[in-house]
């Protein structure tokens, strides 16, 4: 049984509570880890407390030394982090070592960008004689990261990189679905030489280890990725302790594909974007708008690509997409498929479940492509957290550009053109927090700030920007002594 990690040291519950880990491909027993109440939550908030001021104190360039060495073991450990993510999530082995190697690759660009002298202040003249104003940054305190299912590795480094880097410690819960991956690389932290309580993991149902993460006094910041409608429960109840939060919630990103783009290209990037983790990503492509003169070529290269898939278990090195992770995930596509057929849709590609052999035994679904889909419809509307693609046609860029605004999410979105111009406007108008240019909608860059608009959530990761997140200013005045 794998445990979980408080104070350095390897916990279970007092209760003697457990939870199963299935793998969803098969169903199979993977592993069991122990299900934390709030007296374990506590102590795990007590540990990051305790160890807080030593390592806020300690200097940046040891801080990155000791980061640095966390991150050179797990690498050595990928091929078994990355097998212990495709057994507890379903996603192709191929995927996760990219997974767990961007995990490792967070940790270093934090780790070398704290010593790097990335956290910095200023001096302000001040208007009195004799004397002259400092901004400082120091960091928050204990900060609670609360990770999801669907990339539990690289959600998870997205939180503990810039809090650790900058002198916070960390209390993590992943999701209690996934938490095999994340236990075995926070091991593998500490035992590299982290000190004792600054990064622990506890595991457990959001209702109880979650909620005392939310509302401890001594967590000053929540680092949430997850549904909208449970980001505006955290953020709800974070007010109560006024605490610093940072919500990374769901999306419904837009693709556009214009008159004069490289359909070849388009078409790749939109099936990868789309079909990537089973569709399970917040990043995803989950409406196309394609111009109506080149709209037949896109569908059906789309569609061609969409039937190629190869849909296997994750174990299966020729897998190019698993299974969806729950039976629930699955039944919430199919009623979101059945909806756009009711109301009149086409369907080109998938659309049902896997059968025979080792599919009847996990939540497989086929890649499934959509057109002729009405406005009202779901999928329009809804995210679609899994392998379920709506395509239309519209007659210019003002329309695509109005229909991928008619959201509520304002996550991610996609152009394809070869039109300076065009990308430009698709830039400026798209009311989005990130935008790809002819570019596979997939990977948020390390390099560049990360977060969406209206219900896809509130502040900032990636990028020197997430450091504001993470550390408080403080102003001094000096004058003479």
């Amino acid at each position: 049984m794998s445990t979980m990690v408080i104070d350095g040291k390897a916990a279970t519950a007092k209760s003697g509570a457990t939870l199963e880990i299935h793998d969803p491909a098969t169903g199979e027993l993977v592993d069991t880890v122990p299900q934390a109440g709030v007296e374990e939550t506590r102590q795990a908030i007590a540990a990051a407390d305790a160890a807080f001021r030593a390592w806020a104190d300690l200097l940046p360039s040891k801080r990155t030394h000791l980061l640095l060495k966390g991150a050179a073991l797990a690498r050595e450990h990928l091929d078994e982090v990355a097998l212990l993510l495709t057994r507890e999530q379903g996603k192709p082995l191929r995927d996760s070592k990219i997974e767990a190697e961007r995990f490792v690759e967070n940790i270093e660009f934090y780790a070398t960008l704290a010593a790097s002298g990335a956290i910095r202040g200023h001096q302000i003249p001040l208007s009195v004689p004799g004397a002259f104003g400092l901004v400082v940054r120091r960091p928050l305190g204990v900060v609670g990261a609360i990770i999801p299912w669907n990339f539990p590795l690289t959600l998870l480094a997205n939180k503990i990189a810039p809090a650790l880097a900058v002198g916070n410690t960390v209390v993590a819960k992943p999701a209690s679905t996934t938490p095999l991956s994340t236990i075995r690389l926070v091991e593998l932290m500490n035992e590299a030489g982290l000190p004792p309580g600054v990064l622990n993991v506890v595991v457990g149902p959001g209702v109880v280890v979650g909620q005392e993460m939310i509302r401890h006094p001594k967590v000053r910041k929540i680092g949430f990725t997850g549904e909208t409608q449970t980001g505006k429960q955290v953020m709800a109840e974070a007010a109560s302790e006024l605490k610093h939060v940072t919500l990374e919630l769901g999306g419904s990103d837009p693709a556009i594909v214009c008159d004069d783009a490289d359909l070849e290209q388009a078409a790749k990037a939109i099936a990868i974007g789309r079909f990537f983790n089973a569709g399970q990503a917040c990043l995803a492509v989950k409406r196309v708008y394609v111009f109506d003169s080149v709209a037949d070529q896109v569908i059906e290269k789309v569609t061609a690509r969409a039937r190629k898939l190869k849909v296997a278990p994750g174990t299966d090195p020729s897998a190019q997409m698993g299974p969806m992770h729950t039976a629930s995930g699955r039944e919430t596509i199919e009623s979101q498929l059945k909806d756009a057929l009711d109301r009149g849709a086409r369907l080109l590609a998938g659309g049902s479940r896997l059968k025979g052999g080792p599919f009847d035994r996990g939540f497989f679904f086929e890649p499934t492509v959509v057109t002729d889909v009405p406005p009202e419809a779901r999928v329009w509307k809804e995210e679609t957290f899994g392998p379920l693609l709506p395509i239309a046609r519209v007659k210019d860029l003002d329309e695509a550009l109005e229909r991928a605004n008619d959201s509520e999410f304002g996550l991610g979105s996609s152009v394809f053109t070869r039109s300076l111009q065009r990308a430009q406007r698709a830039i400026d108008r798209l009311d989005v927090g990130y935008t790809w240019v002819n570019q596979v909608n997939l990977v948020a860059y390390d390099e560049l700030p990360f977060g969406g608009t209206k219900h896809s959530g509130f502040g900032k990761e990636h990028g020197v920007e997430v450091l504001d997140f993470y550390t408080e200013q403080k102003s001094v005045v000096m004058g003479g002594v």
